[in-house]
C-alpha cells in the first residue's frame, strides 16, 4: 500500500446533480435550513451554492449534468477535497487506479466510484468561502432575515457510499491508496434473506469520513440491490448531518416538510431493556421516532428521512453525538431495517 500523508483534509464541497434545481434549492433552504449565498451560471450548467454549519453544497443543472442524470437520476456527482499538495495527490489518485478527467473547472478532478469523482483544491482555496474555478455572484446574506429557518446543522458527519457487492475490499483499499484514509471500523448485518456489509474510512485529519456499504452476494437481494438498481450503479446513499439536539432539529424539520422514516414501538420498548437510566428521554425519543445507541466512548442518537428524489435514492441523515466516536452496532441494524421496511412498503 502506498503511503499517502493527509492527501485529503477536508471536504471542499459537495456537488449534487438534478434536473429541476429551483425544487432541490428550495428544500435545502426551505426545509433544511441552508443559506443561499452565490450563484454560477455557464453555457453548461447553473449552479446555486448553499451553506449551514460548515457544509457547502452547491446545487447543479444543466447540459453537463445530463450524462450523469441519464445514468443515475438526481444524485451527489463530485465529493470535492481539500489537499495539501493537489499535484502529489493526484499522482497517487492516478497510481491507485483513479482516472484523471480531462481539464475541468476548480481543479483536476479524478474518479471515485459510479459516476462520482473527485475534484482537488488546495488547502484554503476559496477562502471567500466560494468554490473556485467558477465566476460566483453573491446574494444578499438570507441568514440575517428574521424569518430565516432555525440552522441546526453544524457538519457533515459521514458521507454513506453504496458499492456493489464484492467490491468493499477494493474500494476501501483505493481510498486508503489514493487519499491516505486508513480504516476505521467494519460492521456486517445480517437480516435473514439478505445481508449489509459496511467498512468505514476516514482521513488522517480526521474531516472526511465514508461509510462503504455493499450488499453480501451469497444472501438475497434486498435494499442495496434495490438501490444499485435505481441509481444506475454504486452512488452516495445517504448524506449525514451533525446536529447540536437531534429532537428539536426532528421537529423542526418535519415540521418544514421533511419526511422521515418511521420506527416501530417496539424498538423503544427495547431501549428501555438497554438503557433503564434513559426512561425519561425515551419517551421523547420515542414521540420523535429518533434512534438511540451507544459506545464505549458514550451515546449516539440518529434518524433517516425518506429520499425527496424521483429514483428514490439518495437521502439525508441527522446525527447527534454525545462523546459517541463510532456509528452504534444496534442502530446500524435498526437504521437498515427501517429503510428495509419503507423500501417493502414503498415498491
Amino acid at each position: 500500500m502506498a503511503l499517502v500523508t493527509m492527501a485529503g483534509t477536508d471536504i471542499a464541497y459537495i456537488e449534487l446533480y438534478t434536473s429541476n434545481k429551483k425544487a432541490v434549492v428550495d428544500y435545502f433552504v426551505t426545509a433544511m435550513g441552508f443559506v443561499r449565498t452565490a450563484d454560477s451560471v455557464t453555457v453548461d450548467s447553473s449552479s446555486a451554492l448553499l451553506h449551514q454549519g460548515s457544509v457547502q453544497l452547491l446545487v447543479t443543472t444543466g447540459p453537463a449534468t445530463w450524462g450523469f442524470l441519464d445514468a443515475h437520476g438526481d444524485g451527489i456527482a463530485d465529493i470535492a477535497f481539500a489537499c495539501e499538495d493537489v499535484d502529489e495527490t493526484v499522482r497517487t489518485a492516478v497510481a491507485a487506479g483513479a482516472r484523471l478527467s480531462a481539464p475541468a473547472q476548480g481543479g483536476p478532478k479524478v474518479s471515485g466510484f459510479g459516476g462520482v469523482a473527485h475534484t482537488l483544491v488546495p488547502v484554503g482555496a476559496g477562502t471567500d468561502g466560494l468554490p473556485p474555478g467558477r465566476s460566483w455572484a453573491t446574494v444578499p446574506d438570507a441568514a440575517a432575515d428574521p424569518a430565516a429557518p432555525t440552522q441546526h446543522i453544524r457538519l457533515l458527519d459521514h458521507v454513506a457510499i453504496c458499492l456493489d457487492g464484492g467490491s468493499l475490499e477494493t474500494y476501501a483499499a483505493f481510498y486508503q491508496d489514493a487519499f491516505g484514509f486508513s480504516r476505521y471500523s467494519s460492521e456486517y448485518v445480517d437480516v435473514g434473506a439478505h445481508a449489509m456489509d459496511s467498512v468505514v474510512v476516514r482521513s488522517e485529519s480526521g474531516r472526511i469520513t465514508f461509510t462503504l456499504v455493499a450488499p453480501d452476494l451469497s444472501k438475497g437481494t434486498g435494499q442495496l440491490d434495490a438501490f444499485l438498481e435505481r441509481n444506475g450503479g454504486p452512488g452516495v446513499q445517504h448524506l449525514a448531518f451533525l446536529v447540536d439536539e437531534i429532537i428539536p432539529a426532528v421537529q423542526d424539520f418535519r415540521t418544514r416538510g421533511v419526511d422521515f422514516l418511521s420506527v416501530p414501538d417496539a424498538y423503544y420498548d427495547g431501549l428501555l431493556a438497554r438503557f433503564g437510566g434513559m426512561r425519561d428521554e425515551i419517551d421523547e425519543l420515542r414521540s420523535a421516532q429518533v434512534l438511540a445507541d451507544r459506545d464505549e466512548w458514550g451515546h449516539l442518537l440518529q434518524l433517516f428521512s425518506r429520499s425527496p428524489y424521483e429514483r428514490n435514492t439518495l437521502f439525508y441523515e441527522l446525527i447527534q453525538r454525545r462523546g459517541s466516536r463510532g456509528f452504534g452496532s444496534a442502530n446500524i441494524r435498526a437504521l437498515y431495517e427501517a429503510v428495509e421496511r419503507d423500501r417493502l412498503t414503498t415498491e
